[in-house]
């Protein structure tokens, strides 16, 4: 029997910084292809931060030809406004996606945590530390809101292989084969 492999295109979205990484799976084994951040704040359009996320996905999309996409869902803050923009920088991210009928899984922060490093509310530092070791990097990646990025395509590898499996919501293909009729 083959042995599956798979690339998955992690997302960790932001309106400031957004961090994205592409891991490489085959069966039980995991390797990093990229990994990096987009840094939006040097725009002060927020439009335009979000053509820049949408344009950016587009080329890793095209670029790596990864099979599926995974998205750190927005956490329930305190600021609302805070929330909008993230919510459009996600959106903007899955509208990229859909464009290319590529599959996307969303997971809560702590999910994504708790999936790496077994308690879902481990530091940012622990997620990296975490990721340094199951990716065999020599030095922890500085990049933080990247290694988070990391983390949402580990989780979806490890949730979407587990007999258990849920996890993240299945792609927008699937959802309206499966809900024909709310959907219109």
């Amino acid at each position: 029997m083959a042995i599956k492999e798979r690339i998955i295109l992690g997302i960790d979205p932001g309106t400031n910084v957004m961090g994205y990484g592409l891991i490489h799976c085959k069966g039980e084994k995991m390797s990093v292809i990229q990994f990096g951040v987009i840094h939006l704040s040097k725009y002060k359009n927020h439009e335009i931060k979000l053509k820049k996320i949408f344009d950016r996905v587009t080329e890793l999309l095209k670029e790596y030809l990864p099979d599926e996409v995974a998205l750190e869902a927005p956490f329930f803050g305190k600021n609302v406004q805070s929330m909008l923009k993230l919510g459009r920088a996600q959106g903007v991210a899955m509208a990229a996606a859909l464009n290319r009928d590529m599959p996307i899984h969303e997971y809560a922060p702590k999910k994504v945590k708790q999936s790496v490093t077994g308690n879902g509310n481990a530091s940012k530092e622990q997620v990296a530390n975490m990721i340094q070791m199951l990716l065999k990097f020599e030095d922890a990646p500085k990049l933080m809101d990247a290694t988070d990025a990391l983390a949402v395509a580990i989780c979806h590898h490890y949730t979407s292989k587990s007999p258990l499996g849920g996890g993240g919501k299945k792609s927008w293909k699937a959802f309206i084969s499966d809900n024909p009729g709310r959907v219109k």
